[in-house]
């Protein structure tokens, strides 16, 4: 096998490490390690390079420069992960500096905007012959591939309700908070009683029973690339709702409230604040537990005609769920090392994240990091 290069741009962040720490154990391959600081991607190989059949280097990297192309041809990477967040914001000059050195492109980015317009750059991406796959996280991602998996069991679909709530112990990044405090208190559109209608992030809570490890939680709107791809991908009737929640209930409806500051436009934008409520959320970070879970309910009719719910639920114990994000981009980069990306998938082009690997794929993923899956069927 020729060796192979892949680029982690945010290599030592929150989500690349756990990427890079799923990648090392791969031979003929070099991984670049880059970021701003070379002196954190130095330190994580260091932490590596005992157990890596990787070629592990440190890169100093800014995706902001102008000399980003220019870098890149140097550097020639096959693959290129991005995973420096938030994307919101974001334009594409990332994955379009992919397209024209002609190395394939996932991110892991959930932003609605960035995941569902990547389409704009399928001709460019086709011409060039490279892949660039964005959303290649827990959304659209995973949650595409449940559906996938789910969505042969019904003759028709009506609702898709799908909810995580991390545990308050686990390990989050600021650019997701920050992205998340983006949105909080500002409207949307999502799919309800069969038409396009108005929410608001992190409003209409609502306290729901997951089971298992974690129990009742919170939750409440997040506006996510999900709402927008699944009402067309799996002709949906009614409705589809994507939300997530915080453990700690007396935080949770926190957020509640200052997305109501937001809606009524006392506060214009929460994210310029994410140090100091990360700061401040801190300071309860010894209540909870480090248990999360991802779930998706989907309701339908079977071929028969007979109603039918079904409830998937992933449980994240001991804090492994920080790798979930992580997941289908490491399937993902697998696969287009290995050439494994068969004829059933797209190769070329530019694409949301949904369709690219299957859930029997995922499982032995599942049960490397001790991630639990529970699948519940009611028919009547």
């Amino acid at each position: 096998m020729s060796q192979k290069t892949v680029l982690m741009i945010g290599g030592y962040g929150n989500f690349g490490k756990r990427i890079v720490e799923s990648l090392v154990d791969l031979p003929n391959t070099t991984i670049l390690i880059a970021g701003r600081n070379k002196n954190k991607a130095q330190r994580l190989i260091e932490q590596l390079q005992s157990r890596s059949r990787a070629n592990l280097k440190a890169i100093e990297l800014d995706i902001n420069k102008p000399d980003l192309e220019s870098c890149l041809k140097e550097l020639s990477p096959d693959i290129v992960i991005h995973t420096s967040r938030p994307f919101q914001g974001q334009d594409y000059r990332v994955p379009e500096v992919c397209i024209n050195v002609g190395a394939h492109y996932v991110d892991l980015a959930d932003d609605r905007r960035f995941v569902c317009d990547i389409k704009k750059l399928d001709d460019q991406a086709r011409k060039n012959n490279v892949l660039i796959v964005s959303g290649a996280s827990s959304v659209p991602g995973l949650s595409s591939t449940v559906l996938d998996y789910y969505h042969d069991h019904l003759f028709r679909i009506e609702d898709i309700d799908i909810a995580i709530v991390p545990g308050n112990k686990a390990e989050r990044g600021a650019a997701t908070v920050k992205g998340i405090l983006s949105y909080t208190g500002h409207p949307f559109s999502v799919f309800q009683n069969g038409q396009w209608q108005k929410v608001y992030g992190w409003m209409d809570a609502r306290k729901v029973d997951f089971g298992g490890i974690v129990g009742k939680r919170w939750l409440a709107n997040v506006d996510l690339p999900d709402l927008e791809l699944f009402p067309e991908r799996y002709s949906v009737e009614k409705s589809v709702q994507f939300q997530a929640g915080l453990e700690l209930p007396f935080l949770h409806l926190s957020m509640v409230a200052m997305a109501f500051l937001s809606k009524i436009k006392l506060v214009k934008n929460w994210a310029p604040l994410t140090k100091l409520i990360i700061k401040t959320s801190d300071l309860f970070s010894s209540f909870g537990t480090d248990d999360g879970c991802m779930q998706v309910k989907i309701f339908g009719h079977d071929y028969e005609g007979k109603r039918n719910k079904i409830k998937w639920t992933l449980y994240a114990p001991n804090g492994v769920g920080p790798y979930i994000p992580t997941l289908s981009t490491i399937i993902i980069t697998k696969k287009l090392l290995s050439g494994e990306l068969g004829t059933d998938h797209k190769t070329t082009g530019a694409f949301p994240c949904q369709g690219f690997y299957t859930l029997k794929e995922f499982e032995p993923y599942a049960d490397q990091f001790g991630l639990t899956m529970k699948e519940e069927f009611e028919v009547y």
